[in-house]
């Protein structure tokens, strides 16, 4: 037996040499200076010695000249060496890729990320070039599959092995260092396709570049290891260690590599790579995201070649290029045009011409992105719902280069103009919106070929589109007949036979403002202006004021002896008047036995707008943040009327409110939030109205943040209808508009002095005020029925003891005293008007838009959400309820939100969900009560609509049990008869003018 062990080799110490500790820290520079035996120290000449050295534990030394010989030879495989390059997809590589992320990696990363420090060529560098290949990227995501499962297969009964998260946070650590760069995506194509395969198996390589990267996994595997890591308390990397578990962040890193891509000028080789890559990264669930990186990288930048993006979207399928398009009109109109408003200043002009060069730039050549334009300025979506107009001018600059385009545009939009079911059915925002482009492409037309026009203006479609509008029930969409009428005749009728319907609305501003569309003519310019706004140019820091001198008062010359001024009974000061200063109250931080934590540098309270935007941006100072909350309501409420601080900063203060997140937990914090927003819309409703409809739907915020939007908006539209007054108004009064005290006492008695002093107390919102809201407008609509109801209960009028009482008491009384409803108030028709045009429209226009959309947009996804989507009928209802019976735009109001209630999408979210199923109800009901007086014409107009929701409403009250007594569903079943008994009484009352309409229902 012991012939069968043979020493290999024989190491005598000296007994004189100290004996070494066993433990002790050894450096690099040490452990690369130990003697290694020629088995592990010699050099690979090829892959399998490679493998062998890897497999067989190897030294410092032999793992750094493995590593170079195999990062030094995986770019001469490409070039007809005999040694194959890792990076190509072999069983070797394959290997050699397990072995370097099992064994290597966990024993030798904190060795070389130590040696990788500040070394562009050192052992970390090497072993990231080795692993950069889609088989490297396959390799650490099943390890860290298979680490995870390992992790969550063991039992709470069996200790977990602490090294599991350990070896996934390297895990994790590697492949954001593997994946880190932009030009990762060129070197993958390369080493996919690089030797002398043929297409057929170098395609396969580059399919799997895109689905590997392009899809979910790297994303899905990467979080759910980072979730264990956290759980452990394991993570002591920083962020850039984790990038790959965040969509977003991965999502921008994809963007970023494609824009390498084609900037490298490889897109010649293959051009359908980018591509394919560009729409698997857009479906990650950030599309606008990467959509604003391209566009910002590859048009919106100096040197830049906007063809290429042009390229990119041509390969693409129809419909995601249609997607693609659009999102970059958005995102041009939102970014650059938006804030012009009507682009009536001389410097809207440039921006547009910009905007439209960087169009015509993106689909110069590409005849399916124009047609696509032309899609957009006349499809039923709407041209640009919501945006200004400017972005409609760019869009016609660049289709005016094509005569038959144009022609095609006005054709289009005159035809959907006229269309009866269109004036019937679409949102009024949606009609002003294509009436511009009527306008727009009419003039455009007639400076190309005057004839054209004349032809279109003597058809039977002209005539149809202007009866049409006129006859039209709502008051907006006849007032778009009458501009869009007078426009076109201006173009092309002379003197007496020009149309003039002597109405007061075309000769105010917004009528001429319409009209003179028809002269506008922009150009398709260079891409100069659009540069400015991206500027990276460090700003100048603003020159900072010195605090103002303290001006002491002038001193007055010394007079000498004595001055004597008689003063009358009537002038001589009381007594009373003469108060003495109560004793000032002991400071609680003074009676402080330390003095260090005394605090003199109080932040005082903002007074302008500027300042109170810095405070908010300040996220880290907490006096700040709480300063600035509970000052916003008042001061921009004070600031409304006096200068132009709210104006210019408003979009600004917005931002900051709605995205502002509770970091110190300050009391109160929500209710100050909602009334400095809610302050903000009522000193400019006409501007922040539609910013926030527009922010509801398109801003990156959370449920609740959206959620806070909804209750602004409808507190804000009541406070504007008069309905409620906000505490906080009269607080923000200044003290010129009030009277000194002692004259003050003169004109008001205690009683009233009492109720002022208490109304003008700041009082928190209450969570749930749009609730209460609702609640109470129910009350208000089921209280007559139910005592009608219970007074047919108790038997005839003559027999009941009240009664009898009152004809004892008083014979004069013959008739009994009734019920009558209390008298709606009446409210100015500015007002009313006002809250249809910025308030109701713009917000159900865009939720009609996304209706329409792909479920994967992010505003398709906000209407499935049963809490938001109820939310939003309420604030709906209140819209209508706040404008009131005299609004001259309710016929139009009440047909958009009667039709969106009986909407498939709607109904279907209701079932079993009573609290949706509530919310319409109350929709339903709040557009009964504000058309009572007019129930006739709604029948009339609508009657199929009313017929149906009759039907929708039985079926929610029989499938209704009730039964408990103040129980959510004995309410809503409550509120299903009120809501069904109204409507009963309104079709047997007017069923004669319904006949046509129910034909067939």
């Amino acid at each position: 037996m012991d012939e069968l062990l043979t020493p290999v080799s024989t190491l005598r110490t000296s007994k004189k040499e100290p004996e070494a500790d066993l433990f002790r820290q050894v450096s690099v520079q040490e452990h690369q200076r130990k003697p290694e035996t020629k088995s592990t120290a010699s050099t690979p000449t090829s892959l399998e010695d490679a493998l062998e050295i890897l497999k067989h534990e190897p030294g410092y030394d032999s793992l750094i000249s493995t590593l170079r010989f195999l990062s030094k030879h995986q770019a001469q495989g490409s070039r007809g060496n005999a040694i194959p390059s890792i990076k190509q997809p072999s069983p070797q590589s394959a290997q050699l890729v397990q072995v370097l992320v099992s064994e290597i990696v966990p024993n030798y990363w904190a060795l070389l990320k130590e040696d990788g420090q500040g070394s562009k060529k050192s052992g970390l560098s090497l072993l990231v070039a080795c692993l950069q290949s889609i088989t490297g990227i396959n390799g650490i995501l099943i390890r860290l599959r298979a680490l995870t499962q390992e992790f969550k297969s063991e039992t709470s009964d069996k200790v977990k092995r602490p090294d599991v998260s350990l070896n996934l946070g390297i895990l994790l650590d590697l492949l954001s260092n593997v994946l880190r760069g932009d030009s990762w995506m060129m070197g993958a194509w390369k080493a996919a396709t690089s030797g002398q395969d043929d297409p057929g198996r170098t395609r396969p390589r580059v399919q799997e570049i895109i689905t590997t990267l392009g899809g979910g996994r790297i994303i899905s595997v990467a979080a759910e290891a980072h979730e264990i890591v956290k759980s452990n308390n394991a993570d002591k990397s920083n962020g850039d260690s984790t990038w790959p578990a965040d969509a977003l962040q991965y999502t921008n890193w994809l963007g970023r590599n494609i824009v390498a891509w084609y900037s490298s000028g490889l897109e010649s080789d293959s051009p359908k790579f980018g591509s394919d890559l560009f729409s698997k990264a857009s479906k990650l669930g950030h599309a606008d995201s990467l959509i604003k990186l391209m566009l910002a990288e590859m048009v919106l930048k100096e040197n830049a070649e906007p063809s290429k993006l042009g390229l990119l979207l041509s390969y693409l399928p129809q419909t995601e290029q249609c997607k693609v398009l659009f999102a970059i009109l958005k995102q041009l109109s939102a970014d650059y045009l938006d804030h012009l408003g009507r682009c009536e200043t001389e410097e809207s002009k440039p921006k547009v011409s910009a905007v439209a060069g960087a169009l015509g730039s993106i689909i110069a050549g590409n005849e399916s992105g124009r047609s696509l334009l032309v899609d957009w300025l006349t499809g039923s979506s709407g041209a640009g719902l919501g945006e200004g107009v400017g972005i409609r001018r760019a869009v016609m600059a660049v289709v005016s280069q094509q005569k038959d385009d144009m022609i095609a545009v006005l054709e289009k939009s005159l035809g959907q103009f006229g269309d009866q079911l269109y004036i019937k059915h679409s949102p009024i925002l949606q009609q002003e919106a294509h009436a511009q482009v009527l306008l727009l492409s009419a003039g455009y037309v007639f400076r190309q070929t005057p004839i054209k026009l004349n032809l279109l203006m003597r058809s039977s479609v002209w005539l149809n589109a202007v009866s049409n509008r006129l006859s039209a029930p709502h008051e907006r969409s006849r007032f778009l007949g009458l501009v869009v009428g007078e426009g076109l005749s201006g173009l092309v009728d002379k003197g007496d036979k020009k149309l003039d319907f002597k109405m007061d609305e075309t000769d105010e501003e917004e009528g001429r403002w319409y009209k003179g569309l028809t002269q506008v003519s922009d150009e398709v310019g260079t891409l100069e202006p659009l540069f400015k706004p991206h500027s990276t140019a460090p700003k100048k820091p603003a020159a900072v004021r010195p605090p103002p001198a303290s001006r002491r008062p002038p001193t007055q010359p010394q007079q000498t002896g004595f001055i004597i001024e008689e003063l009358s009974d009537e002038e001589a000061p009381e007594e009373d008047d003469i108060v003495p200063y109560a004793k000032p109250d002991s400071d609680e931080e003074d009676s402080d036995d330390d003095p260090t934590l005394i605090r003199r540098d109080k932040p005082k309270a903002p007074v302008y707008i500027r300042e109170l935007i810095r405070y908010l941006r300040d996220a880290d100072n907490y006096d700040h943040q709480k300063l600035a909350l509970a000052t916003a309501p008042t001061l921009i409420r004070r600031k409304a009327e006096y200068g132009t601080e709210v104006k210019e900063h408003a979009d600004e203060l917005a931002s900051l409110l709605v995205g502002l997140g509770d970091k110190f937990e300050i009391e109160e914090f929500d209710e100050l939030r909602v009334q400095g927003m809610i302050a903000l819309v009522v000193a400019q409703p006409k501007i922040m109205a539609p910013w926030f409809a527009k922010t509801f739907f398109d801003g990156d915020y959370s449920i609740s943040q959206r959620a806070s939007v909804l209750i602004v908006l409808g507190l804000s539209a009541r406070e504007l209808a008069g309905f409620d007054t906000s505490n906080y108004a009269a607080a923000a009064a200044f003290p010129s508009k009030a009277l000194p005290g002692r004259v003050e006492k003169l004109y008001l008695n205690p009683s009233t002095a009492s109720i002022k002093s208490a109304s003008s107390a700041l009082k928190p919102l209450p969570p749930n005020a749009l609730d209460d809201i609702a609640r109470s407008i129910t009350d208000d609509f089921l209280m007559p029925m139910a005592a009608t109801a219970a007074d047919a209960a108790t038997g005839p009028n003559a027999l009941k003891l009240s009664t009898f009482t009152e004809r004892l008491n008083d014979p004069t009384k013959v008739k009994h005293k009734t019920r009558t409803k209390p008298r709606v108030r009446t409210i100015l028709n500015t007002t009313a008007g006002l809250i249809s045009t910025s308030f109701f429209s713009p917000l159900i226009a865009r939720f009609q838009a996304a209706l329409h959309s792909s479920s994967s947009t992010r505003s398709r996804k906000l209407i499935v959400n049963p809490y938001l989507l109820s939310l939003y009928l309420k604030t709906l209802a209140i819209f209508i309820h706040a404008s009131g019976p005299s609004t001259l735009s309710l016929p139009q109001m009440t047909a958009e939100l009667w039709r969106l209630l009986l909407h498939t999408s709607v109904r279907a979210q209701a079932v079993g969900d009573l609290t949706l199923t509530r919310a319409i109800l109350f929709a339903f009901m709040a557009l009964l009560d504000v058309n009572e007086d007019r129930m006739r014409d709604v029948c009339a107009e609508m009657g199929r609509e009313v017929a149906e929701a009759q039907n929708w409403v039985a079926g929610v009250f029989a499938g209704l049990r009730g039964g408990d007594e103040g129980g959510e569903e004995e309410q809503v079943k409550m509120l299903a008869a009120g809501v069904l008994v109204r409507l009963q009484e309104g079709i047997e009352k007017y069923q004669l003018v319904m006949v046509g309409d129910l034909i067939g229902f």
